[in-house]
């Protein structure tokens, strides 16, 4: 079973024998003796079959437009793939003289399909690595809330940490990770649990009074996202093994409600996003954990539609959020169209919009006290320009910042590296390492 698990599903021999397998089973679809299959039955199928996904991209893309960004073409296509094969297997049933014995080698067929577009889907995003983490094998240790311990009365202080901090026998060797739902007390903003990476130091007795970094996942995403596709755990614990246990402890925050909202990481009619996360959030946080509560050692991040809300929070909180990551974010917060983003969110007004948009606000004020990363895919011609535009506008505007590209595109292959990469950026500017 540990075998099974650790097979790889980006690369390796697996990902070519879906394919090599579901062409077999696409070949046993269309390979028949009756021609009015071929010459009737496919073209309906094939149809029908654009017909659907014509009508699905319209909807999603111009109507109901859940996402503020398109959504690849490669996704309609794939899933195209599976309709097709799943209309040819129900044809290939019904026209069969041998129905019991055509049953299972459709289901068969429909289901090596299904699992070949599933992972090619899955390689567009770099989700899901290993068989594993598609299964829920959890490669990270995990506990309830309430076996965390309580807070000690003289935790260890000192600038930076690792200078004053000795780890104890008998700490362990691997931090946590646990979750809890962050009530919106003050926001009225409804969210699902958030996943929090405790290290392996917050078990240490006297502990050290650890820095913190909120992260954010996309939309549509979820707080799980950074876990599994993220490799949040795998990443904090190696770096906190070369660092005598110490890491940041790391929240990642539902920033959106659900996995199609998008709130715009503002306060509107959609739902008070940025008071959840500039208020319940912290305030949570230093209430149910024990950490540092300076500023000078707080970071926001995310990616995506995250690390647009980062930036935003950076720009709009600078004096809870002096420090961030944007990996792949927007040029602005947007709803997909920007009248759609003024009517539904602002009621058409410009000037509440610039109040909010990183890119006003940088052009009319300086920040000289805050630091940042921004980081894209080299080859995410989506979102790569309009990232590099914030970048310059954040130096201009008197911040501390880079700008840096790693391979890959809008995947989970940029940002679980993109958060390593950084980790010790983030070590000496949140006080832990000089």
């Amino acid at each position: 079973m540990t075998r099974l698990a650790e097979l790889g599903l980006l690369s390796g021999w697996l990902p070519w024998t879906l394919i090599a397998l579901a062409v077999l089973a696409g070949l046993w679809l269309l390979v028949v003796r009756d021609r009015r299959f071929l010459l009737r039955v496919l073209p309906i199928a094939l149809a029908v079959t654009i017909v659907l996904i014509a009508a699905s991209y319209v909807l999603i893309e111009y109507v109901l437009r859940p996402f503020p960004d398109h959504t690849s073409v490669w996704i309609y296509v794939l899933v195209g793939v599976g309709i097709l094969t799943l209309l040819l297997a129900i044809m290939r049933v019904v026209r069969s003289e041998h129905r019991l014995r055509t049953i299972p080698v459709a289901l068969i067929a429909v289901v090596l399909v299904v699992l070949a577009v599933g992972n090619s889907i899955n390689g567009l995003f770099a989700f899901y690595p290993t068989v594993g983490t598609a299964v829920g094998v959890k490669d990270y240790r995990e506990i309830d809330l309430a076996d965390v311990p309580g807070s000690q009365a003289s935790p260890v202080t000192g600038s930076p940490l690792s200078s004053v901090w000795r780890a104890p026998s008998g700490m362990p060797s691997d931090g946590v990770i646990t979750t809890a739902t962050i009530p919106g007390t003050a926001s009225n903003f409804t969210t699902r649990p958030a996943e929090i990476y405790l290290p392996p130091a917050y078990f240490a007795d006297p502990r050290p009074l650890l820095p913190v970094l909120v992260l954010l996942a996309g939309q549509p995403g979820a707080p799980i996202d950074w876990v599994v596709g993220g490799k949040l755990a795998e990443t904090a614990n190696a770096w906190a093994a070369q660092h005598n246990g110490l890491a940041p402890v790391i929240v990642v925050a539902d920033g959106t409600g659900s996995a199609v909202a998008n709130p715009l990481c503002v306060d509107s009619p959609k739902g008070n996003a940025a008071t959840y996360l500039t208020v319940d959030v912290p305030t949570w946080i230093k209430q149910n954990l024990q950490v540092s509560a300076d500023p000078k050692q707080w970071a926001i991040g995310g990616l995506s539609y995250g690390g647009t809300c980062a930036l935003q929070l950076a720009t709009t909180h600078p004096e809870l959020f002096p420090s961030f990551l944007d990996f792949s974010g927007q040029l602005e917060p947007t709803a997909g169209h920007a009248d759609t983003t003024l009517q539904d969110y602002f009621n058409g007004d410009a000037a509440a919009f610039a109040a909010i948009n990183p890119l006003d606000i940088m052009a009319a004020r300086q920040f000289p006290n805050t630091a940042g990363r921004f980081v894209v895919g080299a080859d995410d011609r989506a979102y790569r320009d309009d990232l590099y535009k914030v970048f310059q506008a954040a130096q201009a505007a008197g911040m501390n910042v880079t700008f840096d590209e790693v391979p890959g595109s809008h995947s989970y292959q940029v940002w679980s590296v993109a958060l390593r990469e950084n980790m010790d950026w983030l070590g000496t500017r949140l006080g832990l390492t000089p």
